[in-house]
This record gives structure tokens, sequence and C-alpha cells, in this order.
């Protein structure tokens, strides 16, 4: 790109008057207005609503950040999948907590999500597994994930290694959940709900813990 056409990253600015938050729109549980926002995402019809952000701490001290998907929700808390062999999952294991951010831009809202993390049992972990596409789970026999790999064409050998190895039969189980891939759940310590405002005045909620139920406090933007 040439100098004369180069985008300077502050010229870049939007004005959010998609709508309002406030104390009396929140419920009193957490998960329940997470799942409220996320059927909002769905019925928006947004590209991959239940994408958030997983930032994790490093194996060398920094923090890490990539996009997971949501695949589980319930009172213990939020559950996604992954490679435990992985650079987040190495990073998980050694420090067993994390922080994810949903970002749904057509509606200008985000929630932040903070918590610490374990493996799901097994048989979870299996259930989910085997309701994936057959393709999807080759992919997670044949990916060696976040490790270096030649070029795309030894990719392709492994995942055909495999797909010779579990031919589809039909079956959910013709292809076996590997021991090093399965789920883990973000036990949530604190929640925020942002809205985007005009003038840059968010409405910004946060839940933490109380004696009976979830203490909700409005924050400056």
């Amino acid at each position: 790109m040439s100098e004369n056409n180069a985008i300077n990253p502050a010229d870049l600015r939007e004005d959010y008057q998609q709508g309002t938050l406030s104390r009396a729109d929140l419920d009193p549980d957490p998960l329940t207005q997470l799942s409220s926002w996320l059927s909002a995402a769905v019925e928006a019809k947004i590209s991959d609503p239940n994408a958030m952000t997983l930032a994790t701490i490093g194996l060398d001290g920094m923090p890490t950040a990539r996009t997971v998907l949501l695949k589980g929700q319930d009172e213990r808390g939020l559950v996604f999948y992954t490679n435990f062999t992985s650079r987040k999952g190495r990073e998980l294991t050694e420090h067993p907590k994390a922080a994810v951010l949903f970002y749904w831009r057509e509606l200008e809202r985000q929630i932040q999500i903070r918590g610490a993390v374990s493996k799901i049992a097994r048989e979870e972990s299996e259930a989910y597994f085997f309701s994936r596409p057959y393709s999807s789970r080759l992919g997670a026999w044949a990916s060696r994930q976040s490790e270096t790999v030649a070029d795309r064409e030894a990719l392709e050998a492994r995942f055909e290694k495999y797909r010779k190895r579990f031919p589809d039969n039909g079956e959910s189980d013709c292809v076996p959940l590997p021991d090093f891939w399965g789920g883990f759940r973000i036990a949530p310590q604190l929640f925020e709900f942002w809205q985007g405002q005009s003038g840059r005045m968010h409405d910004r909620f946060i839940y933490t813990p109380a004696d009976r139920g979830w203490k909700i406090e409005r924050h400056s933007p």
C-alpha cells in the first residue's frame, strides 16, 4: 500500500446508537442475561454469534488470545473444545484461568467473562465429539494443533491417513475421541455487559459474586 493510500486508524470513528442498557434491563442471573443477548445475536443473523475471543496466560507469562466457539452453557459455566496439546491447551493446563469476550458489532454489544478453567468429563466431550461432522472428527486427529507443518500437502496427507484408518460407516462413533482432545469449562467469576452509546458514553454493568446471587454495579465507560 502506498503512503498516500495508507489508512490512518485515528481517522476511523463510529458513533454507537443501536440501543441503551439500564439496570432494569438486566436479569439477576448473568448466565440468563448472556443467553438473552446470544439469542438476540442469533435473531440478528450475525455470523458465528457464539464466537468468543479467548485470552490466556502464556507459558512465557505474556497474554495470548484467539477466537474459539462457545459450545455449551449451564450453571457450571461456559464450555469450548480444543486440542489439549495446542498452545491454548497447554497454557490453560499450566495457568487454569482465562477471560473471554463476545463482540457483536451489529448490535454494538460486548460481554466479557473471567473465571477459573477446568477440563470437563470425558463423557461430556464424547457426546459433543460424536455430534460433529465426520470431516471435523477426522480433523481433530489430523491436526497437530499449534505445531509447525511443512506445507498444505503434508496436512492433507495426515487427513487422508486418518480417513483410511477411520472410514465413514455412518455411525457417530466411527471416529473415536482422541485422548488429546476435549472440552474446557470456564467457571465465571466476573461478567461485564457493555452496550455502545453515542459520544462514547457507553453503558457498562459488572456482575460479581455476592453472598446470595450476584452483585450488579454500573461502571463508568
